[in-house]
C-alpha cells in the first residue's frame, strides 16, 4: 500500500535499494544503490537538513519569525529551504559561485533567498562564502547558522535513519559501505552505525576525489560537487569539519574526476538512474571495491542527488568537451597537437620578473599561465586556479625599457588568461575561440593584442587541468 503523509517532511528519507546489475556485471560482489535522490528534495541533505532544525528548535537556537542561514554547494540549502519554510522560517542559502546554476535555481523556487559567494579565496578571505555566512547571522536579529560542517545533529541524522534503513533492507547482509566524503556527516553517522550494529564487520570505504585531501591529496580543485577537502594554497589554518569522524572510514578509493563523470553518465544510461557526479565517484569506488570481493559481500554505495541538477554540467556533452573531459572519436587534432607540444609552462603569480623570464624561455610561442603561488602542485594546474597569462615579449621589453626590474613582481604585466578548450574539442571549434579572442582585443575588451601584448594561443585542458599552451599558428589551415 502507498504510504499517505501530513506533510512532505515525513517523506523524508525511507530510500529504496537498486542492484546495480548491469553497470556491476561481472564483478566479485553484488552491489546495491541507496537512492538518496528520491528523496523528497533529491538529495540525502534533506535527512541532516530536518534533523538539524530540529535539534536548533529543541535546544532553543532557532526561534519562531527566525531565519535559517547556511553555506552550501545547494543540497543542503534546498533541503532546508524544504524544511525550514514548512516551518515558518525565512531561508537565506550562501551559495558557491562554482555551484551547478540550477541548484539556485532549485532553491529559488522553494522559497530560499540565495547569495552567491566566492570558495576559491583562502578560508580567511572575508570574501570567502563561509565569511559571508556567518556575517549575515551576526547581522539578522534571530538568524541560526545551521552549519552543516560541525554541527552534529548531521551525522546523528544518519545515525537514527540511513544506517537503520541499509542494515534493514539488506536483512544484515551487507558487508561494504561506500560513500563520498563532503562533511562528513553521512559517512560518519552511517557507517558508524553500520559498524556497531554488525559488531565491527562491515568496512566502510570513503569515495574521494582523487586530489582532495581527505583522502591524501595535494587539496587542489577537483569538478565534483559536494564531495572532498579542498586547501586554497593560502589558507593559513586547514579546519576538517567536526561532523567528520575519520576513524570511521577504513580506507579511501580515490577516484579522478574524468572516472566520476563517466560513470555517472553510465549510471543514466545503463541503469536508468539520473544521477549526480558524486554518486558517479560513489559508484565508481564501490566498482573497484566489490572487484576484490566474492559472491557472499554485499556492497552498498550512497547515491547522494539527482543528475537534475546537472544538467548543465555532467550531463552535457558540450561542457564535458570544454572542460576536457570528453573525446570523440575522430576528434584528435587538439589532442595530436598537444602531445607534439613541449612540456606545460606555468608562471607562479608571486614569481619575480626575473623568475619569470627564465620560466619563459621554454614556454612554447613565449606566453604561459599565470597560475596561484602554490598551484603548481602534484596533480598540476586547475583551470579554476589560472589567475592570467604572461609573455616573454611583454617582461623583456619592460625590462628593457627600465619600467622594471628583475626583482619586481609580476603585478600589472599580468594580462588576462587565455582562453581554454577541451583536448576533445575540434580544430574549427578552437579557431572559433581564438577568433572570438581576437575579436574582443580589437574592440578593446581587452588590451592591444591578447593578455596585454601576449601573442595569441590557447590553453588546453584535460580532465579541468592545464596540459599544454598551443599557439594560434598551431590551428591556421
Amino acid at each position: 500500500m502507498t504510504a499517505v503523509h501530513e506533510s512532505v517532511l515525513d517523506a523524508i528519507g525511507g530510500t529504496p535499494l537498486f542492484r546495480l546489475a548491469r553497470i556491476g556485471a561481472g564483478v566479485g560482489a553484488p552491489i546495491y544503490a541507496k537512492a538518496e535522490f528520491l528523496s523528497i528534495g533529491g538529495s540525502v541533505k534533506d535527512r541532516a537538513a530536518l534533523s538539524m532544525v530540529l535539534a536548533a528548535e529543541r535546544d532553543g537556537l532557532l526561534k519562531p519569525g527566525g531565519t535559517i542561514i547556511e553555506a552550501t554547494s545547494g543540497n543542503t540549502g534546498i533541503g532546508l529551504a524544504i524544511v525550514g519554510r514548512q516551518r515558518g522560517y525565512r531561508v537565506i542559502a550562501g551559495v558557491s559561485d562554482r555551484s551547478a546554476p540550477e541548484k539556485s535555481d532549485i532553491l529559488r523556487a522553494y522559497g530560499a533567498e540565495v547569495v552567491l559567494a566566492t570558495t576559491a579565496v583562502a578560508q580567511e578571505d572575508p570574501r570567502h562564502l563561509f565569511n559571508v555566512v556567518r556575517r549575515l547571522t551576526a547581522e539578522i536579529p534571530g538568524a541560526w547558522l545551521a552549519n552543516q560542517y560541525d554541527n552534529l545533529a548531521n551525522p546523528d541524522a544518519h545515525v537514527r535513519t540511513t544506517g537503520p534503513e541499509i542494515w534493514e533492507q539488506t536483512g544484515g547482509r551487507v558487508t561494504h559501505f561506500v560513500a563520498g566524503v563532503g562533511t562528513g556527516g553521512t559517512v560518519t553517522g552511517t557507517g558508524g552505525y553500520l559498524k556497531q550494529v554488525s559488531g565491527g564487520a562491515v568496512t566502510v570505504i570513503g569515495a574521494d576525489p582523487e586530489s582532495s585531501s581527505y583522502g591524501g591529496g595535494d587539496g587542489s580543485p577537483w569538478f565534483v560537487e559536494s564531495i572532498g577537502h579542498f586547501l586554497h594554497p593560502e589558507t593559513v589554518e586547514d579546519r576538517w569539519p567536526q561532523a567528520y569522524r575519520s576513524e570511521v572510514v577504513d580506507s579511501f578509493e580515490r577516484i579522478p574526476d574524468r572516472e566520476s563523470l563517466l560513470t555517472a553518465r553510465r549510471l543514466a544510461r545503463e541503469e536508468g538512474i539520473l544521477a549526480g557526479p558524486s554518486s558517479g565517484t560513489a559508484v565508481a569506488a564501490a566498482l573497484r571495491v566489490a572487484r576484490r570481493l566474492g559472491p557472499e559481500d554485499r556492497v552498498v554505495v550512497l547515491l547522494p542527488d539527482s543528475g537534475r541538477s546537472y544538467l548543465s554540467k555532467v550531463h552535457s556533452d558540450a561542457w564535458m568537451r570544454e572542460w576536457g573531459f570528453l573525446e570523440e572519436p575522430g576528434e584528435t587534432a587538439v589532442r595530436a597537437a598537444l602531445e607534439a607540444a613541449g612540456p606545460l609552462v606555468a608562471v607562479p603569480a608571486d614569481a619575480t620578473l626575473g623568475a619569470a623570464v627564465e620560466v619563459l624561455r621554454a614556454a612554447p610561442g613565449g606566453v604561459a599561465p599565470v597560475a596561484l603561488a602554490r598551484a603548481a602542485r602534484p596533480f598540476g594546474v586547475s583551470a579554476t586556479e589560472v589567475v592570467g597569462s604572461v609573455s616573454l615579449a611583454v617582461l623583456a621589453a619592460a625590462l628593457a625599457d627600465g619600467s622594471a626590474k628583475p626583482g619586481d613582481p609580476l603585478g600589472a604585466l599580468v594580462g588576462p588568461a587565455l582562453p581554454a578548450v577541451g583536448v576533445g574539442q575540434s580544430a574549427a571549434e578552437v579557431r572559433a575561440v581564438l577568433a572570438g579572442q581576437a575579436a574582443r582585443a580589437a574592440a578593446g575588451a581587452e588590451a592591444a593584442s591578447t593578455g596585454g601584448g601576449n601573442p595569441p594561443a590557447v590553453l588546453v585542458l584535460v580532465d579541468g587541468r592545464v596540459a599544454g599552451v598551443l599557439p594560434q599558428e598551431t590551428f591556421e589551415s
